[in-house]
């Protein structure tokens, strides 16, 4: 819609047109999920219009979550977020491809180390004991979303590291190793600001929280298998409990 087609619809508020072309646009795909919007100044020039009703254009679509601001960085068209089910049986691969997503993984990170007392504790290994640690970067449509860490008896899963990184997945790694299956038992979910190369690898402003989850997984005998803590782009997933 340019200028002249807003002068012709007579007895709608202008700001309002705007609103409604931009709403379209989204609607339609021409502006992508994520996608930046141009600046008030472009906008503005587009609609033959001042600032100040394109920023009440704006603040109209931010209103209906259509749209998010970014201080600094520019009004992005906001996602369909995630429906992150946490459940006895909690499968990033199968919650994502369920609601007709994409996903992918990729190892950051592998090595093996001595457990922190924590990280022991949590998986029932005496003090000094190793454990495979991964770092994996997971993606959504294409976008980043989770970042994990996660830790693995050595004893217990010695090719944990090479596994993933020829699966992407933590459940096919894990067959591989010769286990079935696995249950969630705990998951604790709290929110900070992310670390500096957090954000940068999520792509997502240092300002923004994260979803931080700690979970712990465990074998059909109750025996942990795995203790991880992931940290999610807040903006792209929300976290459901199942019962």
């Amino acid at each position: 819609m340019t200028a002249g087609e807003l002068e012709r619809e007579a007895g709608v508020a202008v700001w309002h047109q705007i609103a409604a072309t931009l709403v379209a646009e989204i609607e339609s795909g021409a502006l992508a999920e994520g996608s930046r919007l141009p600046t008030e100044p472009a906008l503005a020039v587009r609609f033959g219009v001042n600032r100040h009703t394109v920023r009440r254009a704006i603040a109209h679509l931010t209103d209906r979550g259509l749209v998010r601001v970014e201080q600094g960085r520019g009004t992005f068209v906001s996602e369909h977020v995630l429906d992150y089910l946490v459940g006895r049986r909690t499968r990033f691969s199968e919650i994502v491809t369920a609601q007709n997503r994409q996903t992918g993984g990729r190892l950051l990170e592998g090595t093996l180390e001595t457990a922190r007392a924590a990280v022991a504790r949590e998986l029932g290994l005496r003090r000094g004991a190793r454990v495979v640690h991964l770092e994996t970067l997971r993606d959504l449509d294409g976008r980043p979303l989770a970042l994990g860490t996660h830790y693995f008896s050595a004893a217990r899963f010695p090719d944990m590291i090479e596994l993933y990184r020829q699966e992407g997945s933590i459940t096919k790694a894990l067959v591989r190793c010769g286990l079935a299956d696995y249950e969630r038992k705990t998951t604790r979910v709290t929110a900070r600001l992310p670390e500096a190369a957090d954000a940068r690898l999520l792509r997502q402003p240092g300002n923004r929280p994260v979803l931080v989850t700690e979970s712990l997984n465990v074998d059909a005998e109750g025996r942990p298998v795995e203790f991880g803590i992931t940290r999610f782009a807040s903006d792209r997933m929300q976290v459901v409990f199942g019962t």
